[in-house]
């Protein structure tokens, strides 16, 4: 199956495959001077017509998460739906919304999605289409900080090895997952224990703060050297990837 995804910013990503349109964790709504639309990092509501089905995703409540603009977006397609982790407040009421909870599956139609527990705050998504596998951690990571209390590092670890658990084995045909350059030499730990864990036909690092030398540590870090060759390189917001499913 062949699909598409643009880089909106951060841990924002669009995906396209057969008409479907996805969108993960937006919350940049300015647009990348002098480009617009998806091209410009953003998302015009006007144009979510041309697409059969358009579902939104939001990993938790942060605001470099989530924007409640997206939730403006209901008049703009009669098929548009949201699955919105469950700590995410004062939601409309008939607003066509799944609550995400740790660990649940929910059965969408002609989708199904699964969620695993962060070690920050809310889920990270699985997202399976028919043959189309796509993983987005939220802010699921190995959230190792310097000068924080051993034992709190401790359960960092021990928390992400839990979830990469119920996923070892598992082949997705993208993955976004955090490399956060404040971890400082820490950084790569998460996405490294993700790909031993899991197969990736396409990574897509995310939640860089916009420091795109991120991918010149990937490029250099021999803990890397098994899997880099997979790592998309992002260099700006709205960037397109064209790409096919390795089913």
């Amino acid at each position: 199956m062949r699909f598409t995804v643009w880089y909106l910013g951060h841990s924002g990503f669009a995906a396209e495959a057969g008409g479907r349109f996805l969108v993960f964790d937006y919350f940049k709504t300015t647009p990348e001077a002098p480009r617009f639309g998806l091209d410009g990092g953003v998302v015009d509501p006007d144009a979510l017509k041309k697409y059969e089905t358009v579902t939104v995703f939001a990993s938790h409540a942060h605001p470099d998460h989530f924007a409640r603009e997206i939730l403006k977006w209901e008049d703009a397609h009669p098929n548009i739906r949201y699955v919105l982790s469950h700590d995410i407040r004062k939601l409309p009421k008939n607003a066509p919304i799944t609550r995400a909870h740790p660990h649940e599956t929910y059965n969408l139609g002609d989708m199904t999605v699964r969620t695993l527990k962060s070690t920050d705050e809310g889920v990270a998504f699985i997202v399976e289409m028919g043959d189309l596998r796509l993983y987005h951690a939220g802010d699921l990571n190995w959230w190792h900080w310097e000068g924080e209390p051993d034992e709190d590092n401790l359960a960092q670890q021990r928390g992400y090895a839990a979830e990469m658990a119920k996923i070892r084995g598992e082949r997705f045909d993208a993955a976004f997952v955090p490399v956060d350059p404040r971890l400082e030499k820490q950084a790569l730990w998460g996405l490294t224990a993700f790909m031993e864990a899991a197969e990736a036909e396409n990574v897509f690092p995310m939640h860089f703060w916009d420091d795109y030398a991120i991918f010149d540590r990937i490029e250099n870090d021999p803990a890397a050297a098994a899997w880099r060759g997979r790592v998309r390189r992002i260099t700006r917001r709205g960037e397109r990837f064209d790409l096919e499913s390795g089913s």
